[in-house]
């Protein structure tokens, strides 16, 4: 597995970099594209689930993705230090009944001397909302570079 730029140490400049490059990868929605950041052994904690590894990452993806529909994330840099990031993150999305969610959420990351990340710890709240409450409207994919930014938009 060969490495991902940017690489730790990390300033704030190198952190934001990185930070939109997973931005950008979870926007995909395509598991095998988000695991190939992540070491083979990784670790996470999200939600009520700890999967470890590339297959219960992409498992766990996968069943994400298929509950969470029309998903469209943006993550910001809370802080870095070392070969450790901060984010805070929402994203929006609804489910199989068409109701909209807002999931507002911080995740700690640390990453290899490769800029893989080896663990992933993820705190997540989930906000309903009515239709006229969405705010990321892009085409799904990759956020537009023009949109606003969470703390552009008061989230």
């Amino acid at each position: 597995m060969q490495g991902k730029p940017p690489y730790p140490p990390f300033d704030p400049d190198s952190a934001r970099i990185k930070v939109r490059l997973a931005e950008d990868a979870w926007n995909s929605r395509d598991p095998d594209r988000v695991v190939q950041v992540y070491t083979p052994d990784t670790r996470w904690r999200n939600r009520t689930e700890f999967p470890v590894g590339h297959d219960q990452v992409r498992a766990f993806l996968r069943n994400k993705w298929a509950r969470e529909l029309d998903y469209r994330l943006i993550k910001e840099l809370w802080a870095c230090s070392g070969d450790r990031i901060a984010v805070r993150f929402a994203y929006e999305w609804h489910d199989d009944a068409g109701q909209w969610w807002r999931s507002y959420g911080n995740e700690n990351w640390e990453f290899t001397a490769e800029g893989l990340m080896a663990r992933r710890f993820a705190s997540i709240n989930d906000l309903q909302i009515s239709d006229d409450a969405r705010k990321f409207f892009w085409p799904l994919g990759r956020r537009p570079d023009n949109h606003p930014s969470l703390s552009d938009l008061g989230l």
